[in-house]
């Protein structure tokens, strides 16, 4: 057993490294600040877009975005990337594209005698995927394995991406006809789902404001990647508490297993579970957003927050859920009322 001395020096020595975490984090995060109010000064409103790119930057994860045409997504992720002074591509997804249109090709140059690779969209810092769900299942794959090897093979060399690498895809939720749905594998891939909502009034009228003013404002060129790799580097001393973790797994199970979570109710609103990489990108998003609130480590809110983003496409509701009009995120919002929070 240890000695009461040697104990309290333990706890007064952890103590001062996550003091010393803190206020390294709180610097980064405030960098991290102007250079979100700098892409403000272009995007009106969507705020919650904004944090969870920052989050997926952070967190080296990629985003599925769900909105209607005209929210200003491709907006922001162009602003982001200029804001950073990254290399941005965007790519319109249609039912005739090809893997070689994202990822690139060989050419047989006559004059040299030997082939040459031509590199696709996809070598970027941030890409964006505009409706990702028109395209044909090949070319959905051929993205997601980029996404998840962090590497292109063309004519069989292998090339790695750019560090960082996002990608942004989106979706309209109301179009569905001449559309191929992303398999729930192949969505499980995207660390978050966001749902982009409709500005209100004051922010629309400031949109008006800003887009018809004859002079739209740019951004300033205040970021860099090295800022971003700094904070990554930083994101390794969040400090999770057992109880936390415990709380990731419980609120993970509990999409499994409602019954013995007090949630019986679910059981048959519920097909299918969120797999073990949600407790993963549930844990790893929650570290990136207590960064983001200049803190060195993970509270229940900090999960509590990035939840429903983790989950809402790792879920499946049954067609009784759908029979009756409940939706994924009344579920989770009943999963997160239900489980006990340390």
């Amino acid at each position: 057993m240890m000695p009461g001395g040697a104990s309290q020096g333990c706890n007064t020595g952890m103590e001062n490294s996550i003091l010393d975490a803190n206020e390294r984090i709180r610097l980064a995060a405030d960098g991290l600040g102007e250079l979100l109010n700098e892409v403000r000064q272009v995007i009106v409103g969507q705020n919650h877009l904004l944090e969870r790119l920052m989050i997926a930057l952070l967190a080296d994860g990629h985003v599925l975005l769900e909105g209607v045409p005209g929210l200003a997504k491709t907006l922001s992720i162009n602003t982001l990337a200029d804001t950073l002074q990254a290399e941005f591509s965007r790519i319109q997804f249609t039912p005739d594209l090809l893997p070689a249109d994202l990822l690139g090709t060989s050419i047989f140059d006559a004059k040299k005698g030997r082939f040459t690779t031509k590199r696709g969209p996809v070598f970027a810092n941030l890409l964006l995927a505009d409706e990702i769900n028109r395209a044909p299942a090949k070319v959905q794959s051929a993205l997601l394995e980029a996404m998840q090897e962090r590497q292109v093979t063309i004519g069989g060399e292998t090339m790695p991406l750019p560090e960082p690498f996002l990608v942004l895809a989106t979706q309209n939720p109301i179009e569905q006809e001449g559309t191929y749905p992303l398999p729930e594998a192949q969505l499980d891939r995207f660390m978050l789902k966001v749902k982009v909502s409709y500005p209100s009034k004051q922010e629309e009228l400031e949109i008006i404001e800003r887009m018809t003013a004859g002079v739209r404002p740019t951004p300033r060129r205040i970021g860099t990647l090295a800022m971003i790799a700094d904070a990554r580097q930083l994101m390794s001393t969040i400090h999770v508490a057992d109880k936390i973790k415990r709380y990731v797994v419980d609120l993970v199970f509990a999409t499994r297993q409602p019954r013995e979570y007090g949630l019986g109710e679910l059981v048959d609103l519920i097909a299918f579970g969120a797999s073990p990489r949600a407790s993963i990108y549930l844990t790893v998003a929650a570290k990136a957003h207590a960064f983001l609130k200049k803190r060195a480590y993970v509270m229940p809110d900090d999960v509590k927050a990035v939840a429903p983003d983790v989950l809402r496409h790792r879920v499946l509701i049954s067609y009784e859920a759908e029979a009756e009009g409940v939706t994924i995120d009344e579920i989770i919002r009943k999963i997160l009322l239900g489980v006990k929070v340390p």
